[in-house]
């Protein structure tokens, strides 16, 4: 394996790791709650669930393949297996911001944009990381 994919395959895992452990802060950050009436309470909570559900999968996952990196570039079928999945999520992500329901430009249409953007790149390099282990893999 190239270092190119090492150096490829250690950063996006640690840039997935970093995007879940941000989102169990997005809520607050960005102040969710203001636009939603607080007498909605089931709704509020369905809302927390989803994203502290969605943070820590992502990050647990992330962190996972971190871990298990040095098995995943040896390549290890099982570890790559999991590697694959993690691909399709960011390619849903990057499909989604894309194709199918972009994020909305207002109210900053920069954030949007960078989403959008970000989201795509790591999805591409995931795609990239895939190929070669597949590559590999098929090679054994």
């Amino acid at each position: 394996m190239g270092k190119g994919i090492r150096v490829t395959y250690y950063l996006t895992t640690v840039v997935s790791a970093l995007v879940g452990l941000w989102h169990f802060f997005v809520p607050h950050l960005y102040e969710w709650y203001r636009y939603l009436p607080m007498q909605y309470t089931n709704l509020i909570v369905g809302i927390d669930y989803t994203n502290y559900c969605f943070s820590l999968l992502l990050f647990g996952l992330s962190i996972m393949l971190v871990w298990l990196g040095k098995k995943a570039l040896q390549p290890n079928r099982e570890v790559v297996c999991f590697y694959y999945f993690f691909t399709v999520v960011w390619v849903f992500r990057g499909a989604l911001a894309t194709f199918i329901e972009p994020w909305p430009l207002e109210p900053i249409a920069w954030a949007a944009i960078l989403q959008l953007v970000a989201s795509d790149i790591e999805a591409a390099l995931c795609v990239l990381v895939s190929v070669s282990l597949w590559r590999v893999l098929r090679q054994k």
